[in-house]
C-alpha cells in the first residue's frame, strides 16, 4: 500500500509547526527539476533547513514525501473536479480549468513532472504513486462527468462525450508541457498574466466547439 502522509503528533515543539510545509515545498522543487532517484531525504532535508528525520516523523520515507506533495499540490483542483461532479454546471466545468491554471502558475514545473512520470515503467515506483493519485483525482472526469454535462444541457448534443473530455483536458495541461523555447520562437511568456487572457481565449474556443453558450 502506497504510503500516506502521518498526521502530526499532538506535544511536538513549535519550532516544528513549518518544518512539514518545508519539507513539502522542498521536495516539490526539487521533485520537478532532478529525476527521481537523485533526491534524497538528505537533500530535501537540507534545502528545507530541517533534520531528515522529520521526513520519518511525517511522511515515513521519500515515497511517502513525494505522495503527498503530489497530494497537497493538486488538492485545489480535487475540490474543484468533486464541485463539478455535485453541480455539472457551465460555470464549475468553467473554474476547473481557472483552478487549475491558477495553481498551476505557483509551481509551472508540476505538471510536467506528472507527464515525465506518467511515462515511466509501470514498475517504477514513482510511477505507481503517481497514478494511483492521478486515478483518484481524475476519477470524477471519467465515466461520469462528461456524460452528465451532456445530459444538463452544457455539452452539446451528438458530441462523444470522452472526446471531448480529451479536448477539455488538451487544454488545460498543454501550456504547462509546452517546451519554452516554443513560446520565445513566438514572443510569449509564461505568467499569469498570459495564462488568465489564454483561460478567456480557450472558453470562447470550448463555447465555438463542445459547449452550449449560456443565455445572458
Amino acid at each position: 500500500m502506497i504510503m500516506q502522509a502521518e498526521k502530526r503528533k499532538a506535544g511536538r515543539p513549535n519550532v516544528e509547526l513549518n518544518a512539514r510545509e518545508k519539507l513539502v515545498q522542498s521536495s516539490r522543487d526539487l521533485f520537478t527539476v532532478l529525476s527521481y532517484s537523485k533526491v534524497s531525504t538528505r537533500l530535501i532535508a537540507k534545502k528545507a533547513g530541517v533534520n531528515s528525520s522529520m521526513i520519518r516523523y511525517y511522511f515515513g520515507n521519500k515515497e511517502g514525501l513525494f505522495e503527498t506533495m503530489v497530494r497537497e499540490t493538486l488538492e485545489p483542483l480535487r475540490v474543484k473536479m468533486y464541485g463539478l461532479v455535485e453541480q455539472s454546471s457551465h460555470s464549475s466545468l468553467v473554474e476547473v480549468i481557472r483552478t487549475y491554471y491558477k495553481e498551476m502558475i505557483k509551481v509551472p514545473l508540476f505538471p510536467r513532472l506528472m507527464v515525465q512520470t506518467m511515462l515511466l515503467p509501470p514498475s517504477d515506483i514513482q510511477y505507481q504513486i503517481m497514478r494511483s493519485v492521478f486515478n483518484e483525482f481524475s476519477e470524477p472526469m471519467r465515466d461520469v462527468v462528461f456524460d452528465k454535462l451532456i445530459d444538463s444541457g452544457v455539452i452539446k448534443e451528438g458530441l462523444n462525450p470522452v472526446l471531448c473530455r480529451l479536448s477539455y483536458m488538451s487544454l488545460m495541461v498543454f501550456p504547462f508541457i509546452t517546451p519554452p523555447s516554443i513560446y520565445a520562437l513566438n514572443n510569449m511568456e509564461l505568467t499569469e498574466e498570459f495564462l488568465m487572457e489564454l483561460f478567456e481565449h480557450n472558453i470562447e474556443i470550448m463555447k465555438n466547439g463542445f459547449l452550449v453558450v449560456e443565455e445572458a
